[in-house]
C-alpha cells in the first residue's frame, strides 16, 4: 500500500505541479524532467521532522526492478531535504513509475555498489557527472527495492 498520512506538497511550484499531474494521469503526463524528455519517477518519503508525506520527481534510474534515488540538487553544497527523510525512514518509501505505486525499502549504497549505480545514473542523466564536479560532498545514492 502506498505511503499514507498527511501530504505536504513541495515548496517549489514546478515540483507540486509535476507531481499532481503525474499522479492524476497515472504517469502518462508530466513524466519527464521539465522539457528534457528524460523520464522521471515520483518517490514518496516520510518527513524526518514533520512525519508528513513528501513527494519528489527524480530521474528514472532503474536496474532489474530496483530504482536509484540520487541526491544531487544540481551539485549544491548540501543534500536535498529528502535525503534526511530516507535516512530516517528507509522502510517508508513509495515508488511510482507509471500508474501503480509500490512500497519499497531504501538503502544508501557505498563503495563498488555505489560506483555501479552512479554509472547507471550518469548514463540516464549525464548532468549528474557535472553536478558531482560542482560539489565537495559525495552525492548520496540510495537503492529502493520492493518491500
Amino acid at each position: 500500500m502506498p505511503l499514507s498520512g498527511e501530504y505536504e506538497p513541495s515548496t517549489q511550484q514546478w515540483v507540486r505541479d509535476q507531481v499532481e499531474r503525474y499522479e492524476a494521469t497515472g504517469g502518462r503526463e508530466a513524466n519527464t524532467l521539465r522539457d528534457t524528455g528524460l523520464p522521471v519517477v515520483v518517490f514518496s518519503t516520510r518527513g524526518a521532522k514533520s512525519g508528513k508525506v513528501r513527494k519528489q520527481p527524480l530521474m528514472r534510474v532503474e536496474h532489474d526492478g530496483a530504482y536509484a534515488m540520487v541526491g544531487s540538487v544540481g551539485g549544491a553544497p548540501k543534500d536535498p531535504a529528502w535525503v534526511a527523510n530516507v535516512r530516517a525512514y528507509p522502510d517508508q518509501v513509495t515508488v511510482q513509475d507509471g500508474p501503480d505505486p509500490w512500497d519499497g525499502v531504501a538503502r544508501e549504497v557505498h563503495g563498488e555498489e555505489r560506483a555501479q549505480w552512479w554509472e547507471r545514473a550518469v548514463a540516464a542523466y549525464p548532468e549528474y557527472a557535472v553536478y558531482q564536479r560542482r560539489t565537495d560532498r559525495e552525492i548520496p545514492v540510495f537503492v529502493v527495492e520492493r518491500r
